[in-house]
């Protein structure tokens, strides 16, 4: 049932749509103001609608365990606690990160560093939560991930393929929380091949008295005090329909690029992450994020880093330059880190511990002016010595490019409203 169609061809008509919208919309609200047609709140609601398809959209890399910024994006080779690693000169003048990175130093002139990450929080899970939502956990708010805040504001309710998809796990990522089960992400843990369970085996007639019969069943379920439970899975249930029938499920096949592009993107499975991200974004999802773990190096530090930075360091760099190569890149924000960083002491074990005093983080896309380094740590990396930027910062700055308000509330299950991002401030020489 699931319709094939070439990707170029696809990708063609689906910009176009994206791309006529803003004229189309224009020349409505005009003319139908002008014939007295359109009321005030109508030409409103199009311009809301318009905001919500301009093919805005997030790809969140995220660097499960916390990467050592010591061998990534904040070298001390003249310091002992910079350990073995060597720097390399970049695409930028003046800057120089980790030997680890040689293809992402050939894309510094679209990254922008910020060296001077910090928070409070070095556990694991309830830093990841913390970095992925803007708050800490607790028992009485389930607070949404950045995707589902992304994507509720964001991305067209009508759009047949899941609006936040996430490749990988990650742990205290979070999900759609008190937006509800309609934004959780879809997760799909092996982008080299499509979801599984994803192509009807039947006709599509069966498929759909299938639907009907499923929907009378939980009616009855319902009517015995279910209600809130079966209109929760009826919500998950339309969506994962809309989504098989939908052709535009070829987004999830790699397999449809050419042989050069997949070897422009490497072999791992953060590659292929990657591929299927910018892949997911041409076709309209809002936001991907893609998880690469094990970045949690307590012991054997310098080559476990060394080997998990050729994991991303290649299908990192082929995305920034894929996205650019589209036309992409301005309207398509990336952002790269972990959810905290390194100790600057290297330990017994030869490895580093957590440390969410100083870490970095990398923006590119969206807005975001490239070639440039925000922050600064000391020289044995201990401390920040300029512009710190704190968590409800970097949120602020990712929702100011994507052109979220962050300051829109959401009503918690307790009557409580909840911003997007509580304080914090944007960073606006990210876009300087």
């Amino acid at each position: 049932m699931i319709i094939s169609l070439h990707h170029q061809s696809e990708v063609a008509i689906n910009r176009q749509s994206v791309l006529g919208r803003r004229d189309f919309l224009r020349a409505v609200s005009l003319t139908g103001a002008a014939a007295g047609l359109v009321s005030w709140s109508d030409m409103m609601a199009l311009q809301a609608a318009e905001l919500r398809k301009q093919g805005k959209a997030c790809i969140l890399l995220w660097l499960g365990g916390a990467p050592s910024q010591f061998e990534t994006f904040d070298p001390k080779p003249k310091h002992a606690n910079g350990g073995e690693t060597k720097v390399i000169e970049t695409s930028v003048p003046g800057i120089q990160i980790a030997d680890n990175l040689p293809h992402t130093a050939q894309v510094m002139d679209k990254i922008c560093l910020i060296r001077s990450m910090n928070s409070r929080e070095g556990a694991h899970a309830r830093a990841s939560y913390l970095m992925h939502t803007g708050y800490l956990p607790t028992a009485s708010v389930k607070y949404p991930t950045l995707g589902a805040n992304v994507t509720q504001q964001l991305a067209d309710p009508d759009f047949d393929l899941p609006s936040f998809v996430r490749i990988g796990n990650a742990r205290g990522a979070a999900d759609g929380g008190l937006l509800g089960v309609e934004f959780n992400p879809f997760v799909t843990n092996n982008a080299a091949r499509p979801p599984e369970n994803t192509t009807i085996t039947t006709t599509e007639r069966r498929y759909q008295r299938r639907l009907g019969l499923l929907g009378r069943l939980d009616k009855e379920y319902a009517s015995k005090g279910a209600q809130q439970e079966v209109e929760n899975q009826g919500k998950l249930y339309d969506k994962a329909a809309k989504m098989v029938l939908s052709p535009s499920m070829s987004a999830f096949d790699i397999q449809r690029e050419s042989k050069t592009t997949r070897t422009a993107y490497g072999e791992s499975p953060f590659s292929a992450g990657c591929l299927l991200a910018r892949r997911l974004v041409e076709f309209g999802v809002t936001f991907v994020e893609v998880n690469s773990g094990g970045w949690d190096t307590h012991f054997d530090n310098v080559e476990r880093t060394s080997k998990l930075c050729s994991s991303i360091d290649q299908p990192y760099a082929a995305l920034l330059r894929d996205l650019d190569r589209r036309g992409m890149l301005e309207n398509t924000m990336v952002v790269l880190m972990g959810e905290f960083g390194r100790t600057p002491k290297i330990n017994a074990r030869g490895g580093r511990d957590h440390y969410p005093r100083a870490f970095s983080a990398a923006l590119a896309g969206g807005g975001v002016q490239g070639g440039q380094v925000i922050g600064k740590t000391s020289r044995d990396g201990a401390s920040i010595t300029d512009r710190p930027v704190g968590v409800s910062d970097l949120l602020q700055t990712i929702c100011h490019g994507l052109g979220v308000d962050p300051d829109h509330e959401n009503m918690s299950s307790i009557g409580r409203p909840i911003k997007i991002v509580d304080g914090g401030e944007v960073v606006r020489e990210v876009f300087a």
